[in-house]
């Protein structure tokens, strides 16, 4: 079977999966953000055999590792408005959380970074191809950007060592912004390391649908 061709029964399995992990997390998807989270998972399947965005090559783990694992973070975000996905690399959580909001959250806006071209190459023919308005894809180095409005909230997924992350973005955030970082396990180390003016408000524990590591929000803002 060729993986860029999804026979019916592998997408019926990838839509069950889909619906009863969204349910899991509690979280409300119409059919239409169904059908976009999985066309982005099809696109980041068939782009990922020339690209090499992700290591995970089945889709059935994309599903769980990648699709899941970000809408699991996706309530952390309800009250933002201008959102900044730092690393971006395939869309994730950026892509996803900027799907889920085009419904839920429609006064979201979702803006993704990454220096890789290809990546970006990616994320804007995911934008063009299923209509997201809501979202700004950037390639640049994070700290080198600069933006007429800044962000209430920057994200990032397994990018840097959180002091590194909040040294290049924090001139993108509001002042009563805040970071919030996507790690696997809780990072006391690093949390120690963060720099002065700067404090975590809440870690977060995530538990994520068929995986089974561990996965915490670390929320951050100045103090």
């Amino acid at each position: 079977m060729s993986s860029t061709q999804t026979a019916p029964a592998a997408k019926q399995a990838l839509e069950a999966s889909l619906q009863q992990g969204a349910s899991a997390l509690g979280i409300t998807l119409d059919h239409g953000q169904q059908q976009q989270l999985l066309a982005y998972l099809d696109l980041l399947a068939k782009w990922n055999k020339v690209y090499n965005l992700t290591s995970i090559r089945e889709p059935a783990q994309m599903m769980t590792h990648h699709l899941l694992d970000s809408l699991a973070v996706v309530p952390a975000f309800a009250a933002a408005g201008n959102v900044l996905d730092v690393g971006a690399g395939g869309g994730l959580p950026g892509m996803v959380l900027a799907i889920w909001a085009g419904k839920a959250e429609p006064q979201m806006r979702v803006s993704m970074i990454d220096t890789v071209h290809k990546k970006t190459a990616f994320l804007t023919q995911v934008k063009a191809e299923l209509g997201l308005g809501n979202v700004s894809v950037h390639t640049a180095r994070v700290e080198q950007l600069q933006v007429a409005q800044k962000f209430d909230v920057i994200t990032s997924r397994a990018f840097a060592e959180l002091a590194d992350f909040i040294n290049w973005s924090a001139h993108l955030l509001t002042d009563d912004g805040q970071f919030i970082a996507l790690k696997g396990m809780r990072p006391d180390e690093e949390i120690a390391r963060l720099p002065a003016a700067w404090q975590v408000t809440e870690t977060r524990p995530l538990a994520v649908p068929g995986l089974d590591a561990e996965r915490h929000l670390v929320f951050i803002k100045r103090k």
